[in-house]
């Protein structure tokens, strides 16, 4: 099952690059387990998947000790993250993909242990929506400059959920214009409905699950 999720999934990504005229390898799949078990991490790396992306820190420690022989495999926190929970974070993910106050990347920084971070920018007006504001990017990106064990590496988004993927396009775009501006060169944007689009307004890493993994199961 997981196998022709796959290969449908990569169909769809290498479409999208060849309608952008963008190379396969310049998008990394992360896949989105969240409430999936273990087992399911380790089937989608056993056929070649190396990221994951997980939203609650909570639910991911009680996997991670099942994943320790998985050496090559690289783990994105991709939920809010609240500042007094760093510790905890720190020790289970490479990458932290929702940076959104100083606070918080100060305490990452203070872990000591080298972390890949992206600014999560707040572009919806949904209130359910957690993110930085644009305006406060700039000051963001200057206190993470004073946090040598943090890598910023670029932003990510998620827009207003809709089963279109069309009207997401907007917001990738303007993620795209703030990243140029700021010569950051990753996008975190696009998920199973809508990656097609993510892609081609220029994401570099798409978090795809339900297409993969079928819908989430509730625990």
């Amino acid at each position: 099952m997981l196998k022709q999720s796959l290969e449908a999934v990569e169909e769809r990504i290498q479409i999208a690059c060849q309608r952008s005229g963008r190379k396969r390898s310049d998008i990394t799949l992360v896949a989105v387990t969240k409430v999936f078990p273990a087992s399911a991490i380790r089937e989608a790396y056993e056929l070649g998947l190396r990221n994951f992306g997980e939203n609650y820190f909570q639910e991911f420690a009680g996997k991670r000790p099942e994943l320790s022989a998985l050496t090559e495999a690289r783990f994105h926190l991709i939920g809010h993250l609240q500042s007094n929970k760093t510790n905890i974070a720190g020790d289970l993910f490479d990458v932290i993909q929702t940076i959104d106050t100083p606070k918080l990347a100060r305490r990452l920084n203070a872990l000591d242990r080298p972390i890949e971070v992206m600014i999560e920018a707040k572009l919806s007006e949904e209130q359910s929506k957690e993110g930085a504001d644009p305006s406060d990017i700039p000051a963001l990106i200057a206190a993470l400059a004073d946090c040598p064990n943090l890598q910023l590496t670029g932003l990510m988004t998620m827009p207003p959920w809709t089963d279109d993927a069309e009207p997401s396009r907007p917001y990738f775009t303007k993620l795209r214009v703030l990243a140029e501006g700021f010569g950051l060169k990753n996008l975190s944007m696009g998920m199973s409905h809508d990656f097609e689009v993510a892609i081609e307004e220029g994401a570099t890493h798409i978090r795809v699950g339900t297409a993969l993994f079928g819908k989430r199961r509730k625990q």
